[in-house]
């Protein structure tokens, strides 16, 4: 039985780290290869942020609103319903006039959302409870992963096929995955409630479930500050070397450079939280770590080296990219029974919301500043606040 176990855990945690892998390869490409989009459609670079907070907008009701399709169809098969709708979106971005941008916004960051919920189902469902931060966090190096991927082979498929075939590979990969795990369904999905319907009062009452929980209102207050500086930073990072003179693939080449820290990252920040120090405690270093990221973006200027950028975008990427599974597996512990997928998706609606919401600071700030160093520090200040939250607040010593 225990090696049963073992072999499904590692098969689910195979699936969902590649699945979350082309759901963050779906949803960053398109600001990763912006600069290509923004030049040929002749787009002020400020209008990213509302393709940014569209896409936000939607994760948010996604995850909102996902619990119940994932009871009644299974995870697995949400899984794939999510690279599907990924897939359908790059491609519509594809077809010209702008406002489809912001439609292929809607549908990919919608899709990208539900792909978390769902895994956290599974992996919840699978994983030993104590070493659930550890399994969660090595899931989530997918997202440095897909960041990594899109990051190199984004610009040097730009450069080959121009944006819209990058768009169109990126898609069509997402397609072929989603395909790959039918055959994972038989066990993966057995655990599925046909009979579970939705309803629009499952909005209300996956907020209410989470802002209802002190402890489950402190992690949506964290994933609103760390998931919205996360999105600022994927967004805006490789702009803001590119207007300060930088080429193109140099910019992505810093990029993904700081993204590779964020792998053993996850995966350390989650065996520290497994068991070995409070989870809230390693929250609380992350929060304060991103905040000094964060503000030492500020003095960013055209007389910065490239390699002091790539030390301070290793400092995020350490932070800001890398608290994911250990607030998941929290989340998922915290969570009523069977409601796995429900509360992870409830704390992390709250990050959507930070994620719509400060990437519109930003563009303020941007547009009322031109600086985009000024942004990134006002994007990190929820994240100061929730690290002095997290280091006043009472530890419960039983949590683990």
């Amino acid at each position: 039985m225990a090696d049963r176990s073992t072999r499904l855990l590692l098969i689910v945690l195979g699936a969902m780290f590649l699945q979350q892998t082309f759901a963050t390869l779906g949803r960053s490409l398109p600001p990763i290869i912006a600069p290509a989009i923004l030049d040929d459609l002749a787009i002020d670079p400020a209008w990213l942020g509302i393709y940014v907070g569209a896409a936000a907008l939607s994760a948010l009701l996604f995850q909102l609103g996902c619990g119940s399709f994932i009871l009644r169809y299974g995870a697995m098969r949400m899984s794939q319903v999510a690279l599907v709708l990924l897939g359908i979106g790059m491609a519509v971005a594809t077809t010209g006039p702008l406002v489809l941008f912001l439609v292929s916004a809607v549908i990919g960051g919608g899709a990208a959302a539900m792909s978390t919920p769902a895994s956290s189902h599974l992996l919840g469902r699978y994983s030993p409870p104590r070493q659930a931060p550890l399994v969660f966090s090595i899931k989530q190096t997918a997202v440095p992963a897909g960041l990594l991927v899109a990051g190199i082979l984004g610009p040097w498929l730009t450069g080959l096929t121009g944006w819209r075939g990058t768009l169109l590979i990126a898609g069509l990969s997402c397609l072929v995955f989603a395909v790959m795990l039918e055959p994972l369904r038989t066990e993966f999905d057995s655990d599925r409630v046909p009979d579970q319907a939705f309803r629009l009062s499952d909005f209300h009452r996956t907020i209410a479930s989470v802002v209802g929980t002190g402890d489950l209102r402190r992690l949506a207050f964290a994933c609103f500050a760390f998931n919205g500086l996360q999105t600022v930073f994927t967004s805006y990072f490789v702009v803001a070397l590119t207007e300060l003179g930088h080429g193109l693939a140099a910019a992505g080449f810093v990029f993904s450079a700081a993204m590779v820290i964020a792998v053993p990252g996850r995966i350390f920040w989650g065996w520290l939280g497994s068991g070995r120090v409070d989870p809230a405690v390693v929250m609380c270093w992350l929060a304060l770590g991103m905040a000094g990221g964060a503000a030492a973006m500020a003095l960013l200027g055209p007389h910065w080296p490239l390699l002091l950028i790539g030390l301070v975008a290793t400092v995020l990427s350490a932070t800001v990219m890398s608290w994911h599974g250990v607030l998941l597996a929290e989340a998922a512990r915290l969570a009523a029974p069977g409601q796995r997928g429900a509360a992870t998706g409830g704390v992390l609606s709250f990050g959507q919301l930070g994620g719509l919401i400060l990437p519109l600071v930003y563009s303020g700030v941007l547009l009322a500043t031109g600086s985009y160093g000024l942004g990134f520090t006002a994007c990190g200040l929820p994240a100061l606040v929730v690290g002095i939250a997290l280091l006043r607040a009472p530890r419960d010593a039983d949590s683990r």
